[in-house]
């Protein structure tokens, strides 16, 4: 099991695993066989775990990724929905639960950051997710307060509890460990689970974690839609000039890492001289007209109260993630929807607010101003997972992995390292050190693609950490093939209002939605590699080997460190006492 990994892989690529990459794995753990058959489970009880109405909906025996398994469908009351797959030929004795991203609604049991990871590949895992309790086309669900808890919390604790207890009934052993691995929400409910419920996961892989879920879908994709528009509503700047855009910020800021090779790793110590992009009177064409560039410093900055000035958000889209706003907040077309228009919408009209806004409101009825904020934040308690104070979970033996793109347009980074930070301050850095690490990803996207090397495996090192104590250090990131890089747009039609996959397909656009389970990532033969650190280094080419083989880099400190990001939210980054 602890060579599997690399059987695909070149020769130097192979050497290169082995300078960087622990050399354990993995606890040796006996493989288990089944006890009981897989109907059996259609028996369990399970109304100790979410009451009246929870239940076992259907068992099947079903054959993924060559392997045999249990799938087990069940409900947990009111609605929560979740999928439990269990090997039905050898379990590794190991639980797997996966996060849910966006507004959740759907089941997708897809790991992500975990390309090439052997226990996962050899279908040892016992594996689940949930839909956390409401239906994706139920667009106003929010309208129900139990569903708001179901979102925020308990859609995936109730899971934890129901997958446990059915792993137990079907080997007539518990599970030795139990991990989490999500991003995007699916990483806000990570680090919810440490917050909340530091006995359920041993080991936690937390991805661009939407933490300020309250401001991040109603501040920052508001902000990015309303600050892009004319006065008759159309987009400003377009994917035609994110080239221009991303190209004028490469040429003053790509050599500031130390290697001119297309990413930024140290966007904090990047400040251009976006003038260069001023249309002057003669020229057509490849500049940007005076409301153009207006339009791109506020997307970069991100929303400011009205009076004060002071930022409504941690921080905006990093300095080199330009190519990856289209779709996002830029169209293709000026008149064309955005995936910010269609989350910060729906978000608005039922989740944010303690009482929702009155029908047909719409983004430009939102007022960037302290009183939304101070609104915003009566929900902080319940969606928010930015409370510093993991005592427990370190005391309970967990060990918390955040990574986090540089390039990610959907959720700043800059949200990741504040949380860090925060663990330093309220815990102490030496205690921080025992049980999290923070990595930061030069050139990716949204929990993947992107310009730079894309593909990682983040739980075989939290694994190492959990199971061996063998704190993680360097972990190898690969370059990801121009099919596996395929951007996956968000399907939009009129504000707000999701086309239908089946529009979306039509047009041969891919979705996330609805993607076949356990679809493992694996990493393509000759792929470039480089290393990544943990916070505060990042890796610099050490200027004499092959810079596509992450033997050839060294570890270097950041030459920006930013302890405090000053907002109107500096104080969600402290203890508080959650609400249900």
């Amino acid at each position: 099991m602890k060579t599997k990994i690399f059987y695909s892989l070149p020769l130097l690529s192979l050497l290169a695993v082995f300078l960087i990459l622990p050399k354990a794995y993995a606890a040796d753990l006996a493989l288990m066989q089944p006890s009981v058959g897989c109907d059996s489970l259609k028996t369990i009880d399970l109304t100790d775990i979410g009451g009246k109405g929870s239940k076992v909906d259907s068992t099947s025996v079903i054959k993924l990724n060559n392997a045999q398994w249990c799938k087990v469908e069940g409900t947990l009351a009111p609605e929560i929905g979740f999928r439990l797959l269990l090997p039905a030929d050898h379990w590794n004795q190991r639980y797997m639960q996966v996060g849910c991203g966006g507004l959740c609604g759907s089941i997708t049991l897809q790991p992500g950051a975990a390309a090439g990871c052997a226990p996962l590949n050899s279908n040892g895992f016992a594996v689940a997710a949930t839909n956390m309790g409401h239906r994706e086309e139920e667009t106003n669900w929010g309208n129900d307060r139990q569903k708001r808890s179901d979102f925020a919390w308990r859609g995936e604790h109730l899971t934890a509890l129901a997958a446990k207890k059915l792993i137990a009934a079907f080997y007539q052993k518990p599970a030795a460990f139990s991990y989490f691995n999500g991003c995007s929400d699916g990483g806000r409910e990570a680090l919810m689970a440490a917050q909340r419920f530091p006995h359920d996961f041993n080991g936690i892989v937390a991805g661009a974690a939407a933490m300020n879920f309250q401001v991040q879908n109603a501040m920052y994709h508001t902000w990015q839609v309303v600050s892009n528009r004319d006065k008759d509503g159309n987009a400003l700047l377009t994917a035609k000039d994110l080239p221009l855009i991303h190209q004028a910020v490469m040429n003053q800021c790509d050599a500031l890492d130390g290697q001119k090779d297309g990413l930024i790793a140290a966007p904090e110590a990047c400040h251009p001289r976006l003038e260069v992009l001023r249309c002057k009177a003669e020229q057509q064409g490849k500049c940007l007209s005076d409301a153009q560039l207006t339009a791109l410093k506020k997307l970069y900055d991100g929303p400011r109260d009205v009076k004060t000035g002071r930022k409504l958000i941690v921080g905006g889209p990093q300095y080199g993630s330009e190519l990856a706003w289209q779709g996002v907040f830029i169209p293709a077309e000026a008149h064309q929807p955005v995936m910010s228009a269609m989350i910060a919408l729906s978000s608005l009209r039922y989740v944010h607010f303690a009482i929702n806004p009155a029908p047909g409101f719409t983004l430009s009825d939102v007022k960037f101003d302290q009183a939304t904020f101070d609104q915003l934040s009566r929900l902080h308690n319940l969606y928010d997972a930015t409370n510093p104070d993991l005592r427990a979970f370190a005391r309970a033996g967990g060990k918390l992995i955040i990574w986090h793109g540089w390039a990610d347009p959907h959720i700043s980074p800059l949200n990741s390292i504040a949380y860090h930070h925060a663990l330093g301050k309220e815990m102490g850095t030496s205690q921080r050190q025992a049980f999290e690490r923070l990595y930061l990803l030069p050139g990716v996207y949204h929990c993947s693609n992107g310009e730079g090397p894309s593909l990682v495996d983040f739980m075989t090192p939290v694994m190492n950490w959990v199971e061996n104590g063998q704190a993680p250090e360097a972990v190898t990131t690969w370059q990801a093939s121009p099919q596996q890089n395929n951007s996956f747009g968000q399907p939009v039609g009129a504000e707000g209002k999701p086309t239908s996959q089946a529009a979306l397909m039509q047009e041969g656009k891919p979705s996330r939605l609805n993607l076949p389970d356990m679809k493992l990532e694996t990493i393509p033969a000759n792929a470039a590699s480089r290393p990544v650190y943990p916070y505060p280094q990042y890796a610099v080419w050490n200027g004499k080997g092959d810079v596509k083989q992450a033997a050839s880099y060294v570890p270097k400190k950041l030459p920006v460190i930013n302890e405090h990001y000053d907002w109107a939210g500096s104080g969600f980054y402290q203890p508080y006492q959650f609400i249900n």
